[in-house]
């Protein structure tokens, strides 16, 4: 997810019910184009809008193009504007994501939750339907060491071996902290090396381009070791801008995608970005 909008909350993406709603009255035209994917949207960066109108948000963002939604753990993430929906049972949340339009693959998880409360996640996430179980990163403190991300590593290698007996994928998301150097060795990579390709897939968010990174690179350095991606783009002097409109090449981006594996595409960004998003990706 976007590393400046997890740290910080993202208190500058609060939008008013009234505003998302009006958006929600415009819809796009058929979209005709030679990417057939199924285009998907995070839901973090309009959780204020998604809690006080849960039904109206999804079929607001359906209406902009999009098919697929990616949750937030409810009770995870109950402290950072997902307390409202905590309470609903998760075959009611399913059932609102489909009379939406939508289906929902795949969920964030803190990192926590994938320690004591495992089972009760899993089964959580099998009643919303998931086929992917994401670990929204590490957490960790500043100070902390690379033997302290390898450590995290193998915790999530061990819960990994639980969804997948329990018929899902495990994910690890990253953020900018994953790109700076440890003992003379970039935390990405060697948390590529410590785990289980056969347990755990990555979920590369694209926003480490402000960092040199770009996720084409590591899609064709590791094929086949992904299953998802946030799709944000930014101009030269890191500003967010629509898909399509900033440093991106996205034609690259998708034609690496497919080398490493990838399944699912979630736009991330703040609201008025996302049917821009939406409509640049139909035209690739």
């Amino acid at each position: 997810m976007v590393t400046i909008n997890r740290r910080g909350f993202l208190n500058k993406m609060a939008i008013g019910a009234g505003a998302a709603l009006g958006l929600s009255q415009l819809s796009l035209p058929a979209f005709e184009g030679m990417l057939n994917i199924e285009i998907g949207f995070q839901t973090f960066p309009i959780r204020d809008i998604l809690a006080k109108d849960f039904s109206g948000t999804l079929k607001m963002m359906a209406a902009q193009g999009y098919q697929l939604t990616e949750m937030c753990s409810p009770k995870g993430y109950a402290d950072i504007g997902y307390g409202p929906l905590a309470g609903m049972k998760p075959a009611e949340m399913r059932k609102i994501i489909a009379d939406s339009g939508l289906s929902c693959p795949s969920c964030h998880f803190g990192f926590a939750e994938f320690g004591d409360p495992l089972d009760e996640r899993i089964e959580f996430a099998h009643g919303l339907g998931l086929s992917q179980m994401i670990c929204s990163t590490f957490w960790l403190p500043k100070e902390a060491s690379l033997n302290d991300y390898l450590a995290a590593a193998d915790k999530l290698n061990a819960a990994a071996e639980k969804i997948k007996k329990a018929g899902m994928q495990t994910g690890f998301h990253n953020h900018d902290f994953e790109f700076h150097e440890l003992d003379g060795q970039l935390i990405y990579d060697a948390l590529m090396k410590r785990l289980d390709p056969a347990l755990v897939k990555m979920q590369f968010q694209t926003e480490v381009v402000n960092l040199g990174y770009k996720a084409s690179t590591y899609f064709n350095k590791y094929p086949g070791r992904f299953v998802s991606a946030h799709l944000s783009d930014w101009t030269a002097d890191k500003k967010e801008v629509p898909v399509g409109q900033g440093v991106i090449d996205w034609k690259e981006f998708f034609t690496a995608a497919k080398t490493g594996g990838v399944q699912n595409f979630f736009v991330e960004m703040d609201l008025d970005k996302f049917r821009e998003s939406a409509s640049y990706i139909r035209s690739l």
